[in-house]
């Protein structure tokens, strides 16, 4: 079989023989094929270049793969404590020590995450989802092993693609601690189970696991293997899913747990993830809403707990515009910078630019405006309907300050006087952008 070329018995859904990059796939036991970690969902431009720079860019990818090894062996020993000599990598205890100082605060919506992730030397994601174990009693109620924890979330934030100006750990991080606010709100508080907690850290730390940058329409048009394997419908979120759980499983982490636990662990962490698709946001809106109009929510029924924290999942992935403008702002540049390198691929090789991904046509500000008004308004409307809390009246007040402000600078950019970009400019807000970038 060819490199890159898949194939799966189409009786039998659940096992998929697939062959990626050379790497020889096996029917899976535990109900479906997980996503192996290092094989990386590959964007090959390699087709369109010459067999020069096909040699390069393998080259340079074997390159980056061993350097990510190196990173993985130092940051193991610095997580046991073991001291690396001359290493330039390790922090000094000045900045171990603001590090820690910051996580007492970790609760706090202002945290600001690109200082953590700086006072951290790139490890924002380890230090903070270990530090919230801890900080909610997991690693004691589940007896977990935290060398094992360590790796697992070691090679968590490995597979997230650094280069990604906006899908990378500090992305995870942030919409990590962003959960763990909302998890501390009273309602939930009170409610939810160590179980369910568990649950919401992994699926938030692992939700944009191996993104590589592009959005789904991208994977279809140009025929990647991801789209053909989930068959063109949540094929992000399905290989985010698929990857944490093959690192769940290669860690061990829960391997004390029976077998039932952890395939029911792995079904509600993809529930969880798969939430986070932007083209279901209707539906899962939808059901918000009539629930809450019903006022019919449970939070002793564990299906309404799991539900809820699907909401809750959804809001933090999509929070940005409810931070402070200095992080939003910071957040907003990031992920414009992702559409627009896209947009540029897409325009080189005559692929139809996406929506939003055109940097000649669209701007910052006509992005967010959109983005805010037809997705995130909506969705932190109803989140401040079923938790009326002064986060939620918080985050409310920022995006309408975020909101004006960047329609101050619109107004400085242009004088046309639209106040929407034209991919969203016919939409209402029940109404939502199927191909939109963002997950």
């Amino acid at each position: 079989m060819r490199r890159g070329a898949i194939s799966y018995d189409s009786t039998d859904q659940t096992a998929l023989y697939i062959r990626m990059l050379g790497d020889v796939r096996v029917r899976s036991r535990a109900g479906f094929e997980t996503e192996r970690r290092g094989s990386h969902p590959y964007i090959d431009f390699r087709i369109f270049h010459s067999n020069s720079e096909i040699e390069v860019s393998v080259s340079a990818r074997n390159i980056r793969r061993l350097l990510s090894f190196q990173r993985y062996l130092r940051s193991s020993r610095f997580f046991r404590g073991i001291t690396v000599p001359n290493s330039s990598n390790i922090l000094d205890d000045d900045y171990n020590g603001q590090a820690k100082c910051m996580l007492e605060k970790v609760g706090k919506w202002n945290f600001d995450i690109f200082l953590f992730d700086r006072l951290t030397n790139g490890n924002s994601l380890v230090s903070l989802t270990f530090h919230l174990f801890n900080l909610h009693g997991l690693i004691e109620h589940f007896q977990l092993d935290m060398m094992k924890l360590r790796r697992f979330l070691v090679m968590v934030q490995e597979d997230y693609h650094s280069q990604n100006p906006y899908h990378n750990a500090v992305h995870a991080a942030d919409v990590t601690q962003a959960m763990h606010c909302y998890l501390k709100e009273p309602k939930l508080s009170k409610s939810l189970t160590p179980w369910d907690v568990l649950l919401s850290l992994i699926a938030a730390a692992t939700h944009d696991l191996d993104h590589p940058g592009v959005n789904q329409p991208f994977l279809i048009k140009t025929n990647h293997y991801l789209a053909t394997l989930y068959k063109n419908t949540s094929v992000l979120e399905n290989h985010h899913w698929r990857s944490a759980v093959g690192l769940l499983r290669e860690s061990g982490l829960f391997a004390h747990m029976s077998l039932e636990n952890r395939q029911l662990m792995e079904s509600q962490i993809g529930a969880l993830i798969l939430a986070t698709d932007i083209s279901q946001q209707n539906e899962y809106l939808s059901l918000f809403r009539t629930h809450l109009d019903r006022g019919d929510i449970s939070l002793e029924e564990a299906g309404h707990r799991h539900f809820i924290l699907q909401m809750a999942l959804k809001c933090a992935d999509i929070c940005n515009p409810c931070r402070t403008w200095e992080l939003s702002k910071q957040w907003s540049e990031k992920v414009t910078e992702e559409f627009f390198h896209q947009g540029d691929v897409e325009k080189k090789y005559h692929l139809g630019v996406s929506p939003l991904c055109d940097r000649q046509s669209e701007t910052i500000a006509n992005i967010q405006i959109g983005f805010m008004t037809y997705l995130v308004e909506p969705l932190f409307t109803e989140w401040a309907r079923f938790s009326n809390t002064r986060l939620s009246q918080t985050m409310l007040g920022h995006l309408g300050l975020n909101k004006a402000s960047w329609k101050g600078l619109q107004r400085e950019q242009s004088s046309s006087g639209d106040d929407t970009d034209p991919a969203f400019e016919e939409m209402d807000s029940d109404v939502l952008p199927q191909e939109t970038p963002l997950s």
